[in-house]
């Protein structure tokens, strides 16, 4: 989606690799899924919204020592807010789900599958459940709100991506792939069938191609849009008076950097 929106984002994030400063909602993020990850972790019966809020403080250690640019942005002085602002949103997901009443088969499962013409996809997939039926169920959590019509294409595109994935590993098509978006109370559904997949398998493989071949001729255009006042690349853009960097090549496999290794998650993305 990246490279879609536009080329030189792609190629700046996922080939020169220009880090982005972390911000309050990205990290808040962060930390709401590290909650719901460990929450998943108990037995059901441990599961109440008490022991998540527990849940928040070493979830938020971990990320930071991950991360030590985080305590920059959020400082000891402003701990208690944040936490609390994380705290809220794990507990409007108590509104949306129980998760004392199932046992998820997976959570932060790394997915990975080489499709027949060589795309590589990967993924991280918050939680798989299946059903004693032997549905399977693919959940996504989202801290912010529900894409409008706008927004709905990229949503879907992530949750076909992950429905692909299943079905190339497992041999599967998902029975329900859902978004739950925990700022405004909201809940997206999607079920797939195998024709819409195997077409979308063919629109991967385009772009990956499309995507192979500006790595090879180093041409990855700015796209502006609306969306640019959100970039963090503006500085770096020619569109914005900015200087791009001299172009680094595409990934170099004799030093075992192997393109799609290094590219397929921002294919995801």
């Amino acid at each position: 989606m990246d490279f879609k929106q536009c080329p030189l984002k792609y190629r700046l994030r996922a080939i020169d690799r220009v880090p982005e400063p972390p911000t309050r909602n990205a990290v808040r993020g962060t930390v709401v899924h590290a909650v719901l990850e460990d929450l998943y972790g108990l037995p059901a019966a441990e599961r109440g919204p008490d022991r998540a809020d527990a849940l928040a403080v070493p979830a938020l250690t971990r990320v930071t020592a991950e991360r030590p640019e985080i305590g920059e942005l959020i400082t000891a002085a402003d701990q208690d807010k944040f936490l609390g602002e994380v705290r809220a949103l794990v507990r409007t997901y108590y509104r949306l789900e129980d998760p004392t009443g199932f046992e998820p088969e997976s959570r932060e499962a790394r997915v990975e599958v080489e499709l027949a013409d060589g795309v590589l996809l990967r993924g991280f997939v918050d939680r798989i459940d299946v059903a004693p039926t032997g549905q399977l169920r693919v959940v996504d959590y989202k801290t912010g709100r529900s894409p409008g019509t706008k927004r709905e294409t990229r949503a879907l595109f992530q949750l076909k991506f992950y429905a692909l994935m299943m079905l190339r590993t497992r041999g599967i098509v998902p029975a329900q792939l859902r978004l739950i978006y925990l700022a405004d109370e909201q809940i997206l559904t999607y079920a797939p069938d195998e024709e819409e997949l195997v077409r979308f398998e063919r629109t991967l493989a385009a772009l990956w191609a499309a995507i192979r071949e500006a790595g090879r001729t180093g041409d990855f255009p700015p796209n502006p849009s609306w969306l640019c006042t959100y970039c963090d690349y503006k500085p770096l853009c020619p569109e914005f008076g900015g200087s791009t960097p001299a172009y680094p090549g595409w990934p170099d496999e004799a030093l075992g950097e192997s393109p799609e290794e290094v590219l397929a998650e921002a294919v995801a993305d």
